[in-house]
């Protein structure tokens, strides 16, 4: 008898999450200069990583021999400071997307539920069925997060509530009246994640940890992977109130943030000068693609993060054959968006060479 007939059920019939296609391995398949490949994919920042982050990175290499602080104290300590919480409330990841599987570890089971919006990130769905719970998604009119009807949705058998804001990858936010509204109707039963991957990009964010301060069940997720521009090291965090991160902390990996990634983070949240280039630049991208979609009559979401969602009428074709040309998109069939793609904001020069190739590959009609 075949070993997955004595595997859980519900990890056999698990689809793997699918990254965006690296540059390495298109190079390889297409015999292409790595150099001159474009990729767009995976929301990474274009401007690379910190340079505080870099030369913090080589310094802690000389120590690569000693096991991590497993508590993180530094890091910890100085992501508390700036968010005027203590540092009970921080919990270190492997990258933010450890703190989502630790909170579905901590929470989820057979006879569980976990509630998103229909077209949030996939990897909540992913972690509902890992764990052989219920995933209920509940559908966001205009892409954006409907806090009302997700609020209607819970059941007593809900223990968790996503809400990417913004969201990915539809690139759209909810306010401050709409989160206060929600969690005014959240039972004690529920712990409510924050998906804020993408929170340094806001220019008027709304205030989740205000919830943490008042105790209430929630996890407020950031990373590094993003504005940082640290994706490799996976580095993230959860501002979780004392009682979530005490589960937490009890649930993940000995280690799991290792040192050189400590290093980096604790160096990159002090860049400041880093972090507005690159906000500057992802603006300038923006804004680049939404004036060439709007001129093409290409329909799109306008977005607050570093990505913006377009319909090219074949999402998976657009992504084919961009990809023999060198530029590397994200097709959105994953997601039930069989007509869209994802662009990530790169460069000036790689904004244009995206959207010359994208030119290429559209029906005459479109552009």
């Amino acid at each position: 008898m075949a070993i997955d007939s004595y595997a859980n059920r519900f990890v056999c019939d698990l689809h793997a999450y699918e990254p965006g296609k690296p540059i390495s391995e298109t190079a390889r398949e297409l015999g292409l200069d790595p150099s001159q490949i474009v990729k767009v994919a995976s929301n990474e920042n274009p401007l690379g990583p910190s340079p505080l982050a870099k030369e913090a990175m080589r310094a802690a290499l000389e120590e690569a021999h000693i096991y991590p602080d497993g508590g993180g104290w530094k890091l910890r300590s100085a992501i508390a400071g700036r968010l005027d919480v203590d540092l009970a409330n921080v919990v270190l990841g492997n990258g933010s997307n450890e703190i989502i599987e630790l909170l579905c570890h901590s929470f989820l089971n057979p006879r569980a539920e976990l509630i998103a919006a229909e077209h949030a990130f996939v990897v909540y769905k992913l972690m509902a069925t890992l764990f052989g719970a219920k995933y209920v998604e509940v559908p966001d009119p205009g892409f954006v997060h409907d806090l009302d009807a997700m609020a209607d949705a819970i059941t007593p058998d809900t223990r968790l509530v996503f809400i990417a804001n913004p969201n990915n990858p539809t690139g759209t936010m909810v306010g401050q009246e709409a989160l206060d509204r929600f969690m005014a109707r959240v039972p004690d039963h529920v712990v409510v994640a924050f998906d804020e991957a993408y929170h340094e990009f806001l220019d008027d964010a709304p205030d989740v940890l205000k919830y943490v301060r008042e105790g209430r069940n929630v996890a407020v997720l950031r990373t590094c992977s993003k504005i940082h521009g640290l994706a490799a090291l996976r580095i993230g965090y959860g501002i979780c109130s004392k009682g979530v991160a005490e589960i937490l902390q009890k649930a993940r990996q000995p280690f799991n943030a290792n040192a050189i990634a400590q290093a980096g983070a604790l160096a990159a949240l002090e860049d400041g000068e880093h972090v507005e280039k690159t906000r500057a630049i992802n603006r300038e991208g923006l804004a680049f693609y939404e004036k060439a979609f709007a001129e093409r009559g290409l329909e799109y979401v306008p977005s607050v993060a570093n990505f913006i969602l377009v319909n090219v009428r074949g999402g998976d074709r657009v992504f084919r054959e961009m990809l023999q040309q060198g530029v590397i998109v994200r097709a959105m069939s994953s997601y039930k968006l069989p007509d869209w793609v994802r662009i990530s904001m790169g460069t000036p020069a790689q904004n244009l060479r995206c959207l010359q190739v994208l030119d290429s590959v559209l029906p005459v009609a479109a552009v």
